[in-house]
């Protein structure tokens, strides 16, 4: 088996995480015309839910929640989706992997579900923060008022990188406020870094304070126009 630069092998992540990969794709040579598409492995992993009506939504849907950070934040922009849409530019190292991290995140995750602490639950992946929040705020049209200034006091990075760094084991809560102290107590007690950073709002907009506001209706409308875009077509009104 072949071992990186870094002394990881192909397999590390399987054993760490007690995770069996089911299949997966590597296309590195396909093109459109004489564009190539960009390397796009692709991992197959399957999971067991025992009783589907504990799953948690991705999405908030009631307002006046806490929304809490869970993991910390590094300058970690290179090859990630700002990069490629503000300077299109895809060079750089990936975000480091922590794997002991990422299973005390999923025990955490799943610790807080199994005691009905967390409403909803939204990986921190491409596109950063910014991005998982506007995705939460567009599942149910729940609005969120979020401010960074405390993570980037804590983590040491600015607005950019608070927004749009891919830095890995991160995961964003929402927390009904009379579960506040249970939550906090779970993850001190499993030594994982918890920020609250927001608030669920009445008004269905995406609000960082100090930075920008953004209606759910716009986010929604620009993250459905894509392909109707590039097909010529008009979109239609949103469905929630």
């Amino acid at each position: 088996m072949a071992v990186r630069p870094d002394g990881r092998r192909p397999g590390d992540g399987c054993y760490e995480l007690g995770t069996p990969v089911t299949g997966g794709n590597v296309s590195f040579y396909n093109q459109t015309g004489d564009v190539p598409i960009h390397p796009t492995p692709l991992v197959g992993v399957l999971g067991i839910i025992e009783d589907v009506s504990r799953r948690i939504p991705s999405g908030w849907q009631d307002e006046g929640q806490n929304i809490y950070l869970l993991g910390t934040t590094s300058t970690e922009l290179s090859g990630s989706a700002w990069a490629d849409t503000v300077h299109q530019h895809l060079g750089g190292l990936p975000p480091a992997v922590d794997l002991a991290a990422e299973k005390r995140l999923a025990g955490l995750i799943a610790a807080a579900r199994d005691e009905w602490l967390i409403s909803s639950a939204h990986d921190v992946s491409e596109g950063g923060l910014g991005q998982a929040i506007a995705e939460g705020v567009m599942r149910f049209g729940v609005g969120a008022r979020v401010w960074l200034t405390e993570l980037m006091d804590r983590d040491g990075v600015d607005a950019a990188s608070a927004l749009f760094s891919e830095s890995t084991g991160r995961v964003i809560v929402t927390v009904p406020r009379e579960d506040d102290v249970k939550f906090r107590g779970l993850c001190e007690g499993r030594n994982y870094p918890v920020l609250r950073i927001g608030v669920t709002d009445t008004v269905a907009d995406l609000e960082v304070t100090g930075l920008f506001t953004v209606s759910a209706a716009e986010l929604r409308s620009t993250s459905q126009a894509t392909l109707p875009a590039a097909f010529g077509a008009t979109v239609s009104e949103p469905v929630a």
